[in-house]
């Protein structure tokens, strides 16, 4: 078994182990560790605990210290820089007519490097950039191009539901979205509708689908044949999270519609959970898959 504490750098960041190294640690401290990038400023986001050998992806770095005063103005030093720097990035970027949209700009623990993060729509050629930042800085410069996706991590907002974008409050990891399961939970497959201030589909689709997953396999679909306290008929229409049904009744006049629950009726020949009006030609398609990148 190896010891493990896990630190975080961001508030939605990813947790990354370390060695806790006998320091009395515990959530919510702050610390400065050793990484691969040097010594960074964190917290402790998960407490000691024991895990066998083989779930260890890589060898452990140490938390060195528990951070003091001194540290925690180091952090508040880097953090007024980073203002500056950003400034003066955009001057930079303008000078040499570049197409790129600066997003944030973080230095680390120990100033030796300054990260300058953007975003464009294709490759961009900054060589003369990171030259000209560089003889104003003195120090290590790095430009990351990011997607859409992180843009939103970093920058924040909110979201059509009126509520702060789960990418910048708590979610970690970006996961796959796609397009059926829009389909899946009987959304409209409007792309303003179903993607978010990124631009792509949104993120609540994806921790939301194994819900509806579970509703799919006791619940039936339009077309399926069900016997109902009324005889038998057809699903019309299908309220997924309620659970009720529209059946159109086999044998009656005008072809009567009535309202069911799915515990009311006993499934006969399954149906599917999508609508006709989902289908969409190969243009249409094509366009709704880009909000999957």
């Amino acid at each position: 078994m190896i010891r493990i504490v896990g630190v975080k750098f961001k508030d939605t960041g990813k947790i990354y182990h370390f060695d806790p190294a006998d320091l009395p640690l515990k959530v919510g401290m702050d610390v400065i560790v050793d990484t691969a990038r040097g010594l960074e400023y964190g917290q402790i986001a998960s407490p000691i605990a024991d895990i066998p050998d083989e779930e260890l992806i890589s060898p452990l770095k140490k938390v060195v210290r528990v951070a003091t005063a001194i540290d925690k103005r180091q952090v508040e030093s880097n953090r007024r820089k980073e203002k500056e720097a950003f400034s003066i990035c955009l001057e930079k970027i303008e000078k040499h007519h570049l197409e790129m949209k600066l997003i944030r700009v973080e230095y680390s623990f120990d100033a030796n490097k300054i990260l300058f993060y953007f975003t464009a729509n294709g490759r961009v050629d900054f060589r003369e950039l990171v030259k000209d930042l560089a003889g104003v800085f003195r120090t290590r410069i790095e430009l990351r191009q990011v997607g859409v996706r992180d843009e939103s991590k970093m920058m924040g907002g909110l979201c059509v539901c009126g509520r702060p974008l789960c990418c910048s409050t708590f979610l970690s990891d970006f996961q796959p979205v796609s397009i059926k399961m829009a389909k899946e939970q009987g959304l409209s497959l409007n792309p303003t509708k179903i993607s978010g201030t990124c631009g792509r589909l949104m993120c609540c689709l994806k921790y939301e689908q194994d819900c509806y997953e579970e509703l799919h396999k006791t619940t039936p679909g339009v077309g399926a044949l069900v016997k109902t306290p009324r005889g038998n008929g057809t699903v019309v229409q299908v309220a997924i999270l309620s659970g009720k049904l529209k059946v159109r009744l086999d044998g009656a006049e005008d072809g009567i519609i009535a309202d069911f629950t799915k515990d009311d009726v006993k499934l006969l020949r399954r149906g599917h959970h999508r609508n006709d009006k989902d289908r969409m030609d190969d243009k249409d398609m094509a366009e709704l898959k880009k909000l999957e990148e």
